[in-house]
């Protein structure tokens, strides 16, 4: 690994920790500026999935849905997080997979504690982020989220965005 890969890395860390940061603090218009206008956004409803057209998704949005979704937060009519459920994510394992020069294919694993009125739940994850440069900084053009749990009963994910 030489000196640009290890820079590289620190800043797709940085950037992952950011938008952990963002969904943490319930700041969901700071969270929806770091995707590109094509983004996509993908929770498989079971297990990894393979093809979010064809299977059950928990979420399966486009980004103008990704606005639709923080628009409807900001409406305080989003009563599964009324109060908003305190929330922090450990992430982990930050790996680039590939590097085409456009486009970065990254790992990481997550945890996410959800301290909420019908109990606390631990959620456990692995995120793959599809993350491009533009105007010199990255954003995300795509996020899947494959939870470690989610052959379990899902109560309100709304913490999800």
């Amino acid at each position: 690994m030489n000196v640009e890969d290890l820079l590289l890395h620190h800043e797709v860390s940085q950037f992952i920790y950011r938008e952990a940061r963002h969904q943490d603090n319930h700041e969901y218009d700071a969270w929806e500026a770091l995707w590109t206008d094509d983004g996509v956004y993908w929770i498989p409803a079971n297990g990894e999935a393979g093809d979010p057209e064809l299977e059950m998704s928990i979420i399966y949005d486009n980004r103008s849905r990704i606005a639709l979704r923080v628009r409807q937060f900001h409406t305080g009519k989003r009563y599964s997080q009324s109060p908003r459920s305190p929330l922090r994510r450990v992430i982990s394992n930050v790996e680039i997979l590939e590097n085409d020069g456009n486009e970065l294919l990254v790992t990481a694993n997550a945890i996410v504690f959800e301290a909420h009125a019908r109990g606390d739940t631990i959620w456990g994850s692995r995120n793959e982020y599809r993350l491009r440069r533009e105007g010199g900084v990255l954003r995300m053009a795509g996020k899947k989220v494959v939870l470690t749990n989610n052959e379990r009963a899902l109560y309100s994910m709304a913490f999800l965005i």
